[in-house]
Formats: structure tokens, C-alpha cells, sequence
């Protein structure tokens, strides 16, 4: 009995070992095809007229990653040299193309201004390129065909009408004089040489023409475009140039799919350093990559009633985590013991906050069907007459991240809970998308990260239950 249960726990131990040398050299294989770059990411601001300006966030080359407005700024980032497009994502869904003209700086600070065109102009523009194509197509083959028909007879150009030789006037007789006109000035006649005036006039026509012509100074060459870096350097990266693959193309023209409510988040919007909203100015990310693996969308597909039992479960622990951060800065709100009946005492119930402003998002980052759950909210704790004072006054912001194991239950992975009297301790976490950072088919989580002084960026990746910050830029 001993040797078969000693037998049957190394079989299992066995097939575990097998599957998780399996799994390690999958994600070795995984990260040795991974792009190396170089890939820049940015953030695009879109007005409603349709402008649009880039923010460089972060470039990685060689698998390195580097503040992307100031990676061989020479005279400007690579980032934002002349030419180069970036492809904007929203979920991990094309949003459109985005072409560098000129990069602009103010206050140390560097943004890209250029081009933008949006998907459903690019399918427009591509719609009219094939009904073109089919239109010269069908041109040529009726050419062709009549080519190889049965021959024509045709007609030779017709003369010149008798009407216009009745109309031109007679030579004179021989022998007779010129008479004269009426108003006593003398008819024109032919020169010597039988020449007529006509032919005179012409060439005279003809000459000032062309005396004309070559007196007109000759027309300006149309000015290049401005370069704003050296492009003669052999060592200078090379982001995404000219129109972009055909299959960028393709992919633009292909409508998002159709996903539940929570799975695709709202459009950001252009915050200020202060961190006060710019009303009507959407932020996209966008990448930059000559290469790099095909985009896949992030979204989380899922049945309503499974996003309001996960909109519930996270409502909990974001409460949890509330509570957690009010006993920190309002010591007095610990739980107090009340008397029973029976003189037993027991804890009362903490105070649950209350949540406006929610903000909730599913993704399936790594294609795996594995939730990543992210909740954004302002809370506010229940009046009270001993902690009020300690509270923060505009209540709490916070930022939650988390994920779903096998059986339902949640694991935080990220808690940032924190307030505008607090943000030069704990800056405030903003999400604006999930985006594919590292050029490995994977989505990761950018944030903006705001506190007293400014806003900066910052990329996650999600690691099992945790949160690995990939890149944290400059606040300024």
C-alpha cells in the first residue's frame, strides 16, 4: 500500500516537473523572439477638430528602455524625427496613423506636431484607391478587347469648311487700284514679295510670345521638408517612415469588435500638470516600430452578469482598502467594542465609504483568458464629528488593481489610495490604457502618475498577483 501511494506521488511529481519546464521554455523561447527594437511609445492628444500633438514617453532599444524625450536628442529625440508614424491603439484596437512633421519644446518639455488621420479616413482613402484601380482595370481591358476585335473602317480627318473659304476675302485684280474705305484711310495691301499681312502678324504673335516666355523668371523649386536630424548617421535608430506596411493598412480598415461595456475603457482625457482635466482632448497611445508582432485587441469579453459580480467583488475590496488608508490618517476610527446583552463584546461594523466617479475595466493582457481587473474611483468616508477634522476634505483617489484566480477570488496586485492634500508623498494614479510597451504581443498597463508639483508615466507589467514597474519617467 505504502510503495503504490510512494509509486503514485512520483508519477504526479514527475508530470508537474514536465509541464513546468514546459512552461519556462516557452517563455524563454517567447523572449528570445520578442521585439529588440527600436520601439517608441507615446501618447497621442487629439482635439475634436482634428489636431493632434505627440508626447514621447518611453523608446526601448535592444530590450533597454529610456526616457524617450531624451534618447539621442540630437538636435531632437528620435522620437520625433521628421517622417516618422506612430500607430495609435485603443485596447489594442488601430485607431488611426499619426506622422511626424516638427518637434516642438517649451519649459524643457518636448511634444511632435504633425498629421493625423483616423482609421475611417484611411479606409475611405483605400475604398477610393481600388474602385480607381478597377475603374483604369476595366479602361484597359476594353482597350485590349477592341484591339482584338474584327477590323474598322474609320474616317480621315475632315478638311477645312467651305464655308471659311467663302468667307476669306479676294485679291485684288490685276490692274485695278485699291478703292478706298470710307472713313478716307487707305486699304491695306500686300507687301512685296507676295507676303500677307496675316502671316506677318502671326510671327510677330510668335516672337513676343517667346520673347515673353524666356524673359519670365524661372518658377522656385518646391521646398524639401525639413530635417531635424542627421540622417547621414549610421548609428542613429530608425523608427516606422513612410506609408507603413500593407498589412497596417488592412488592419486600420477592420472594425473593432463588438465587447461588453466594462472591457473597453473610456477615452482619457488631456490632463495638466495640475491635474485638472482639458475638456474634449482624448489621449491615445500610440507605438512606433518597424517591425514588431502583429496588434491583438485587450479586451476581456464576458456576460453582463459576470461584470457586476466582479464590479461588486472589486466595490469590496476597494472599500477594504479605503478603510485601510482612513485608519492611517484618522487613528480614531478604529473599531470600537459595544456590550451585548449577554456581556460578551464584539467589534462593530467598520464605516463603508461611499464611491462616485467609478471607473471599471477588465483586459486579458496576455491572450490567456485571465482577467486583470482595474478600478478607479473618488470615495468618501461617513461624517464624523471626532475624525472629520483629519479626513481629507475632497476624500480619497484611488486605483486599484487586481486579479481572478481559478475559483473566483480576487488578489490585489496594485492599491494606491491617496488624496490632493497627500500627492507629494503619494502621487495620484491615472489609468490611460493597455498598450504593448515591449514589442512581445503582451499588453501592458500605462498610468499617468500626477502629484503637487506635476505628472509623469509609468508602464506595469503584470506578474502573477504583482505589478512590475517596466518604466517610471520624470514628474515634471
Amino acid at each position: 500500500m505504502v510503495r503504490r501511494l510512494l509509486t503514485g506521488a512520483a508519477v504526479v511529481f514527475a508530470a508537474i516537473m514536465f509541464f513546468a519546464v514546459q512552461i519556462v521554455l516557452a517563455q524563454r523561447a517567447h523572449r528570445e523572439n520578442a521585439d529588440k527594437g527600436p520601439r517608441a511609445t507615446g501618447l497621442i492628444e487629439l482635439a475634436p477638430n482634428g489636431k493632434a500633438h505627440l508626447i514621447p514617453i518611453v523608446i526601448m532599444v535592444d530590450g533597454k528602455f529610456y526616457d524617450a524625450a531624451e534618447y539621442k536628442a540630437s538636435p531632437v529625440p528620435i522620437s520625433l524625427d521628421s517622417g516618422t508614424i506612430y500607430e495609435a491603439f485603443r485596447t489594442g484596437v488601430s485607431q488611426g496613423l499619426f506622422t511626424v512633421r516638427t518637434a516642438l519644446t517649451a519649459a524643457h518639455t518636448w511634444r511632435g506636431d504633425g498629421t493625423w488621420q483616423s482609421s475611417a479616413e484611411i479606409q475611405v482613402a483605400s475604398e477610393k484607391k481600388k474602385a480607381s484601380a478597377a475603374a483604369k482595370a476595366r479602361a484597359a481591358k476594353k482597350t485590349e478587347d477592341d484591339q482584338e476585335g474584327p477590323p474598322k473602317l474609320r474616317r480621315a480627318a475632315s478638311k477645312q469648311p467651305e464655308a471659311d473659304k467663302t468667307n476669306s476675302p479676294a485679291p485684288p485684280a490685276a490692274g485695278t487700284k485699291p478703292t478706298p474705305s470710307a472713313d478716307g484711310t487707305k486699304p491695306t495691301s500686300n507687301p512685296p514679295g507676295g507676303g500677307s499681312p496675316t502671316n506677318t502678324s502671326q510671327s510677330g504673335t510668335t516672337a513676343s510670345s517667346s520673347t515673353s516666355a524666356s524673359a519670365a523668371p524661372p518658377e522656385p523649386p518646391s521646398p524639401e521638408p525639413s530635417t531635424t536630424s542627421d540622417e547621414n548617421d549610421p548609428d542613429r535608430p530608425r523608427l516606422r517612415r513612410g506609408a507603413g506596411p500593407p498589412e497596417a493598412k488592412n488592419r486600420l480598415a477592420v472594425p473593432a469588435p463588438t465587447v461588453a461595456k466594462a472591457s473597453t475603457p473610456a477615452p482619457a482625457k488631456a490632463v495638466a500638470s495640475s491635474g485638472v482635466q482639458s475638456p474634449n482632448i482624448q489621449l491615445i497611445p500610440a507605438v512606433s516600430d518597424a517591425g514588431g508582432p502583429e496588434p491583438r485587441p485587450y479586451t476581456f469579453n464576458m456576460k453582463p452578469d459576470e461584470e457586476r459580480e466582479l464590479r461588486t467583488k472589486m466595490l469590496a475590496l476597494a472599500a477594504a482598502e479605503v478603510n485601510a488608508r482612513d485608519k492611517v490618517l484618522s487613528p480614531t476610527t478604529a473599531a470600537k467594542t459595544l456590550p451585548s446583552s449577554s456581556h460578551k463584546t464584539k467589534a462593530a461594523k467598520a464605516p463603508q465609504p461611499t464611491f462616485d466617479d467609478v471607473q471599471f475595466h477588465v483586459f486579458d493582457l496576455s491572450n490567456s483568458n485571465e482577467p486583470v481587473l482595474i478600478m478607479t474611483a473618488k470615495a468618501k468616508m461617513p461624517v464624523s464629528p471626532t475624525t472629520e477634522n483629519s479626513r481629507p476634505p475632497d476624500g480619497y483617489l484611488l486605483t486599484l488593481v487586481a486579479r481572478e484566480d481559478i475559483y473566483g477570488d480576487l488578489h490585489k496586485a496594485l492599491a494606491n489610495v491617496t488624496d490632493n492634500q497627500h500627492l507629494d508623498v503619494l502621487p495620484r494614479l491615472d489609468l490611460i490604457d493597455a498598450v504593448d510597451v515591449d514589442g512581445d504581443g503582451g499588453g501592458e498597463l500605462l498610468f499617468r502618475r500626477v502629484s503637487d508639483t506635476g505628472s509623469g508615466y509609468v508602464v506595469y507589467r503584470v506578474i502573477g498577483n504583482q505589478l512590475w514597474p517596466l518604466y517610471e519617467g520624470p514628474i515634471g
